[in-house]
């Protein structure tokens, strides 16, 4: 059996590893930044699963990934080595009066979609029934059931825990390439996200490109949100994804930038301004960090998987801003062709993932 060498350490490269190490196959692991995670994107997403929210802009197969991902999560839990915060509660999208528009256009969208289970209206009593703290400050919520979150850091570090318990083999503060890992391992399988930028070109047919996005960790003790909350708004379209202990991971910023400075004054502002929105009793809350990031994203917005069976290389990326979103579908789909590949067996592709032979 012909070992595999997965390139990247982020959570596509550590569900990618462990799925094949659960196999009974041979895995090296090779990751330039450190065990927790914190050169990828995954370190700073809000780790959001709501599939149904996001079908509003999404396309159907980023949609479809989601909600087959989903109980894969539920699954994958329950047997990590490490406690991680899971929750299924819903989400909820909340506007205030004057943007009613587009919470209409919104809840027209989302119809099309067909979400697998219907969205619910709650009255302003009903809201305060479920989340009291928004009470009086919205007349109208919509709940989408069916939905979760994780907490994204504890997802990482046990991960990283579930890979040594598997004998994976972690090479962490490693840089490494196709080629170089090519020359030791039977297959390599290229999970670099963004660090593999330079390996996606034109000519091949999709472009990678960084879609920049900063995201705020705050402290707020005097707020308590049951699940993730959406703001319509605009200019600011907003999420808070409560963890545990009262912090808050608020985002929304999507700029098509492939900088990679500190988030700026400006996207602060907006982040804060519509979170202050929200409740006022976020005002008080303290910033714990403001960071931005790189989403590795094709020109399709979807993921994709090319593979190069002369080369014995796999490549996988696209994840854009769905990475916990949709990371376990894709995961189990590089996998299965992983092993297809490497056993000679007949080829198989996942109908809500682009593949690209090569």
């Amino acid at each position: 059996m012909e070992d595999i060498a997965v390139l990247g350490g982020g959570l596509l490269g550590r569900l990618c590893a462990l799925n094949l190490a659960e196999r009974g196959r041979n895995v090296s692991l090779y990751e330039q930044g450190g065990e927790a995670g914190e050169g990828s994107a995954a370190h700073i997403a809000a780790a959001m699963l709501a599939p149904s929210a996001e079908s509003v802009d999404a396309p159907p197969e980023v949609v479809s990934l989601g909600r087959r991902s989903l109980p894969l999560w539920r699954a994958l839990v329950s047997k990590l080595p490490q406690p991680v915060f899971f929750q299924e509660n819903g989400s909820l999208i909340v506007w205030h009066g004057q943007d009613r528009p587009l919470s209409v256009q919104f809840l027209q969208h989302l119809q099309r979609s067909k979400p697998p289970a219907a969205p619910e209206i709650w009255t302003a009593q009903q809201l305060a029934g479920h989340e009291k703290q928004l009470s009086g400050r919205f007349q109208t919520a919509c709940f989408l059931p069916q939905e979760g979150q994780l907490d994204n850091r504890q997802t990482l570090a046990a991960l990283a825990e579930a890979l040594k318990r598997h004998g994976v083999c972690c090479h962490w503060q490693t840089a490494a390439d196709p080629d170089t890992l090519a020359a030791r391992h039977g297959w390599v399988i290229d999970c670099r996200g963004i660090g593999a930028q330079s390996s996606w070109h034109q000519a091949d047919g999709s472009r990678l490109r960084g879609v920049r996005g900063e995201v705020a960790r705050v402290l707020a003790p005097e707020i308590t949100l049951n699940r993730p909350v959406r703001l319509l708004h605009p200019r600011y379209p907003l999420y808070i994804a409560p963890k545990e202990n009262h912090i808050f991971v608020v985002g929304a910023t999507q700029i098509e930038s492939e900088s990679r400075a500190p988030a700026s004054v400006r996207s602060g502002l907006e982040l804060l301004s519509a979170l202050y929105a929200v409740h006022p009793a976020f005002g008080e809350a303290q910033i714990l960090e403001l960071s931005a990031g790189l989403r590795p994203t094709l020109n399709h917005h979807c993921p994709e998987i090319r593979y190069r069976p002369r080369r014995r290389l796999i490549e996988s990326n696209g994840l854009f801003r769905h990475g916990f979103m949709i990371a376990p579908a894709v995961s189990a789909a590089v996998a299965d062709l992983a092993v297809q590949l490497a056993d000679g067996s007949r080829v198989r592709h996942d109908p809500d993932i682009r593949y690209t032979a090569m």
